[in-house]
């Protein structure tokens, strides 16, 4: 059986603190980077959901914080790298953009399939560790 095209849909989640701490995750396969917690929408599957699911998947936290989506969307271009995991010709990808609150940083449950390490980093070093704009966008708006 051919396998599915992902969704050109996703989730980012910005994992922060009450004291302006942030969660990075350590890309470690096909390309070496750092980033806030994200990922595609299956099929079906509304933003809300997808952000729970993957906080979950990523981190292992469920309800130890609050989850809450910050009202911003952003498209943004697929790079190239990633686009064979899309249907031909969608270039394209709009990322719900979700923040989940903690009173403090919290021992994080590692996803080894995806990621090597995670740091927990000031709003304004994550901005400049960040791989993607608009993650460091999703940063800079927290920091407000």
């Amino acid at each position: 059986m051919p396998r599915s095209h992902r969704r050109p849909v996703s989730v980012l989640i910005v994992v922060h603190t009450d004291d302006g701490r942030v969660l990075l995750l350590h890309r470690a396969k096909l390309f070496n980077f750092w980033q806030s917690v994200t990922g595609s929408l299956q099929q079906k599957e509304a933003h809300a959901e997808a952000a729970a699911r993957e906080l979950f998947e990523e981190t292992g936290l469920t309800n130890e914080g609050i989850l809450e989506y910050s009202g911003v969307s952003r498209q943004f271009l697929i790079d190239p790298r990633w686009r064979q995991r899309f249907a031909p010709g969608v270039v394209e990808n709009v990322e719900f953009e979700w923040r989940y609150r903690l009173p403090q940083t919290v021992a994080i449950t590692l996803n080894t399939n995806e990621h090597s390490d995670y740091c927990w980093l000031p709003v304004a070093e994550a901005v400049e560790k960040v791989w993607s704009w608009t993650n460091r966008d999703a940063l800079k708006a927290l920091a407000l």
